[in-house]
């Protein structure tokens, strides 16, 4: 069998699906591995490094895509349209696509015209038999860490207190709305950092995990609603407890110098967690960090793609924060695509399993319909 993989070529892209390393895995297998030429560059994996692990470089989409049985991406391949080429019309009919590939209907239904067996790794089940194939889990952990750089790198000041012959430096006061894998991540950075931390999630059970880190838990205790969702997400709270929650969080926000938002919901627009009327009570100077943005955006004001001032706050809504690691970032993707793979591919016959029984497979399969008529 030929994997395939594409350069990537969305906006704010660097990752690549494939690292030298796992290509050695792939060729064990006795698997050909075809990879675009320069796909890997932008996370430092030179073509020499690929084709020294056992890859052949495709000068062209065309050459790499030409009879592949499985076609590795990050993010959905290109329609027509959207895009310097149609990736899509260019990979062959029953291929099985794999990557993050969302749940766009209309990029689903053009699977189903090219009769690909599309899977979305973000669809991957909480379960702790997939923890190896958690692609969610393994970028936000690098979105949190980046997050926290990002803040400190816009905020130019110290983090930690530091005490001097000219005087004290008192350390700065960090706040993180969402406790989920990447505000984890954020609170441990900028506990590491030497930054005063506090946490808010709208899960009671994120409270251990918060103040195991060293950081305080702040809750809304005039409403007693539970925010635990399925699959260990948040969910969508009552109006009641969202204007409690507001009132809670502006407090918070007046001795805040570093704001980070990480709250989602899945499948629906972020929540907004910070309107105009907060950042103008934040002291001057202070940070926010949306890593909600490419959702929406928790902070009313933040711009994707920019870092702007309002009220003399600084709005940061960069994009897809992993890819600013795009090594680490493209090695752990790397991984977790393995892992998905050891599923989908037979140990015996070295082939594509027949059918979907797999929990994980049937879960994130966006076109079963395509895959059984193999």
């Amino acid at each position: 069998m030929k994997i395939a993989i594409l350069k990537e070529r969305r906006p704010y892209e660097n990752r690549v699906a494939v690292s030298p390393d796992i290509v050695k895995k792939y060729r064990a297998l006795q698997l050909d591995v075809m990879i675009e030429k320069g796909a890997g560059e932008k996370a430092s994996f030179l073509d020499a490094s690929y084709e020294n692990a056992g890859a052949k470089i495709g000068k062209t989409p065309e050459e790499t895509l030409k009879d592949a049985d499985i076609v590795l991406k990050v993010q959905r391949p290109l329609l027509k349209g959207e895009g310097e080429i149609d990736e899509l019309s260019l990979i062959p009919k029953k291929a099985c696509l794999i990557g993050l590939l969302g749940s766009d209907p209309t990029a689903i239904t053009a699977y189903e015209k090219s009769h690909l067996s599309a899977f979305s790794l973000d669809l991957v089940p909480r379960i702790t038999r997939a923890q190896s194939m958690d692609v969610l889990s393994s970028q936000s952990n690098l979105a949190g860490y980046r997050a926290v750089i990002e803040a400190v790198h816009v905020y130019g000041r110290v983090l930690p207190m530091m005490m001097t012959a000219a005087g004290t430096l008192f350390p700065a006061k960090v706040l993180i709305l969402g406790a989920g894998v990447a505000g984890l991540q954020a609170i441990a950075t900028a506990r590491r950092l030497g930054a005063v931390v506090s946490a808010f999630d709208v899960r009671e059970a994120a409270r251990e995990q918060v103040e195991s880190l060293g950081a305080t838990f702040l809750s809304v205790p005039a409403v007693q609603e539970s925010g635990d969702g399925s699959g260990g997400y948040a969910k969508e709270m009552s109006s009641a407890y969202q204007k409690a929650q507001s009132q809670a969080i502006h407090e918070a926000l007046k001795k805040t110098n570093i704001a980070i938002t990480t709250a989602l919901i899945p499948g629906r627009k972020a929540p907004t967690l910070i309107d105009e009327a907060m950042v103008k009570d934040m002291m001057p100077g202070s940070v926010i960090v949306d890593m909600a943005i490419e959702m929406g955006g928790n902070c009313t004001l933040s711009s994707l793609g920019h870092i702007i001032q309002k009220h003399h706050v600084n709005i940061v809504g960069i994009p897809n924060l992993p890819s600013q690691l795009a090594m680490d970032a493209s090695q752990l993707y790397a991984k977790n695509v393995h892992a998905f793979l050891g599923l989908l591919i037979s140990s015996e016959t070295q082939s594509l399993v027949s059918t979907l029984t797999d929990e994980i497979l049937t879960k994130t399969c966006l076109t079963p319909s395509c895959y059984s008529s193999k």
